[in-house]
């Protein structure tokens, strides 16, 4: 498999817990709004390797999961900002074009250190 795009969570902001009851969390890098910090999962600004595609697989550590939908902007803040929103609805139409939609199942467990990828076969 091609990794399209690596990262590894560098920090937790205080209230991250909170987007969990509605199947989401959000990434940002370190140039996240001061009123979001709390809110995301901080990375770095890392590059993506080719196109995000549903279909294809997001890994966070060892937990694997299939993406539904991505949405136009995902990718574009993503490489430019580190920044998107992740929702485990298991949509396959985009509502928000920040998001990537993955399949629903039990969120991942997130922590200092976990590695994100997305790829591809």
């Amino acid at each position: 498999m091609k990794v399209i795009y690596e990262n590894q969570v560098k920090a937790l902001g205080s209230c991250v817990e909170e987007f969990k009851e509605a199947n989401m969390f959000i990434i940002f890098g370190d140039n996240a709004p001061e009123e979001l910090q709390d809110y995301c999962y901080s990375v770095s600004v890392n590059p993506i390797n080719g196109t995000i595609a549903a279909g294809q697989t997001i890994r966070f550590d060892d937990a694997s999961y299939t993406i539904t939908a991505v949405g136009s902007e995902a990718p574009v803040t993503l490489a430019g900002l580190g920044h998107c929103t992740m929702n485990f609805s298991g949509q396959t139409e985009v509502e928000l074009p920040g998001t990537i939609y993955i399949e629903n199942k039990p969120l991942p467990e997130i922590k200092v250190g976990t590695v994100i990828q997305i790829l591809a076969d």
